[in-house]
């Protein structure tokens, strides 16, 4: 397959192939339709040829091509695998695009230190599991590493000591380098309160800016019903990224820890149902 993308990723022999398309020609034929000297249009259908694209036929002194359709079939079966692959995933290409627009409009706000002081954002979600799940999700270190990072982030280090004055650590990195926040936690009553502070640190370790996080675990009927406040303080005018992305990456981690303790319950419910 990568042989037929690069052989047809020219622009001459991309040519060639639609002329063949249309019928058999010769060398000659093939160099004066597309205005080039027939060594060269010699060497373009060798390439076509050694990518299975072309056929070659001697006809006494001439040889004539012909394009041969199966790699061109195949090839347009994997670019339709890869446009449904696409297709499947646009939810990941608005995340981004979200981002972006979050990101121009703040980076346009941040003039001066403290220009997103007071900003609040909320979270709701219904959870598969019981309160008493959700919270060892939160509080067990292995848990919480299940979840609490982006897509495509490893996480490097990650604590949350549900306690008074206990530490809140989260560490994760990608290709492109290593993000770190640190915090305390304010109030904890497991399992169904949690407030903890949370600062993110910028390259050189500073604090870019601190969120408030109270979280507020709920028993319903459908299992635990979350609710995540988080205010900002402490903005700095680099802290725009971090900020434009607090809307879409607690979205996309809340999104895991649901699909996380909807997998990790749901064997022990099936196994808990009576037996017909």
């Amino acid at each position: 397959m990568d042989r037929i993308a690069s052989a047809l990723g020219d622009a001459a022999r991309w040519r060639i192939v639609e002329l063949l398309a249309e019928r058999p020609r010769s060398v000659g034929e093939l160099a004066d339709l597309t205005g080039s000297r027939q060594p060269q249009t010699t060497k373009h259908l060798q390439t076509l040829a050694r990518a299975g694209l072309v056929t070659v036929t001697p006809l006494g002194q001439r040889r004539v091509y012909a394009v041969d359709t199966t790699p061109l079939t195949a090839l347009v079966g994997r670019l339709r695998e890869l446009v449904d692959t696409a297709e499947a995933n646009v939810g990941e290409r608005d995340v981004l695009e979200r981002y972006r627009a979050a990101l121009e409009a703040d980076t346009a706000l941040a003039d001066r230190d403290r220009w997103a002081d007071g900003r609040t954002f909320a979270f709701d979600r219904v959870l598969a599991a019981r309160p008493d799940v959700v919270w060892r999700h939160w509080t067990d270190p292995e848990l919480l590493a299940t979840w609490w990072a982006p897509p495509s982030m490893t996480i490097t280090d990650c604590v949350l000591e549900p306690e008074p004055g206990g530490r809140v650590v989260l560490e994760y990195r990608d290709a492109e380098g290593r993000y770190r926040s640190e915090g305390r936690v304010r109030a904890a009553t497991g399992p169904t309160r949690l407030a903890f502070d949370l600062s993110v640190l910028d390259p050189e370790g500073g604090i870019a800016f601190t969120g408030h996080h109270d979280l507020a675990l709920t028993d319903t009927a459908e299992g635990t019903r979350l609710r995540l406040d988080l205010r900002v303080t402490g903005t700095t005018v680099d802290a725009a990224p971090f900020v434009a992305g607090i809307r879409t990456g607690w979205d996309q981690v809340l999104d895991t820890l649901a699909d996380t303790v909807r997998a990790t319950t749901a064997p022990h419910q099936e196994e808990e149902e009576p037996r017909a």
